[in-house]
């Protein structure tokens, strides 16, 4: 697998939550650190996601925010 971004998280798939159209799958990145993202749910099927597969996250974005209290 090759692509452009450079923050590529590799993890083990925690938990899938199915929607109407859309699915929220959970990785586990490192012990106690999730990452979520919003995928379709035909993204869920083509790549076969299920709990305990190994994936990747990759985040590539131009902007990143921080915020605090």
């Amino acid at each position: 697998m090759q692509v452009t971004a450079r923050n590529v998280l590799k993890g083990t798939i925690k938990h899938i939550h199915l929607g109407t159209v859309n699915a929220e799958v959970t990785l586990e990145v490192n012990p106690g650190v999730e990452i979520t993202a919003m995928v379709t749910k035909a993204s869920v099927d083509k790549l076969q996601l299920s709990d305990g597969k190994e994936a990747y996250a990759i985040i590539k974005a131009s902007h990143i925010m921080i915020g605090v209290d």
